[in-house]
């Protein structure tokens, strides 16, 4: 499946995109390949990020992904 990723602050420091399209059937797959594009570093700040499918958070790594989705991947972050 063919996904649109969206990175965000620390993120997109460590790819050194915004944005790009990647191929990945699961999130699991599609952080991977994500890491192995981008090295050591993304993978840091992946560890502590949240992610979002197509507006809806998860952390389910099997987590299919359909022709399409968009991947967001946020900063942590607190409320107040």
């Amino acid at each position: 499946m063919t996904v649109r990723v969206r990175y965000f602050a620390g993120a997109a420091g460590a790819a050194g995109v915004t944005e790009e399209t990647l191929v990945a059937g699961s999130l699991g797959d599609l952080l991977e390949r994500a890491r192995g594009l981008h090295g050591a570093g993304l993978g840091e700040v992946l560890a502590r990020c949240f992610v979002m499918v197509d507006g809806v958070p998860t952390d389910d790594l099997d987590a299919p992904l359909r022709d399409g989705s968009v991947v967001d991947v946020l900063p942590p972050f607190a409320g107040g």
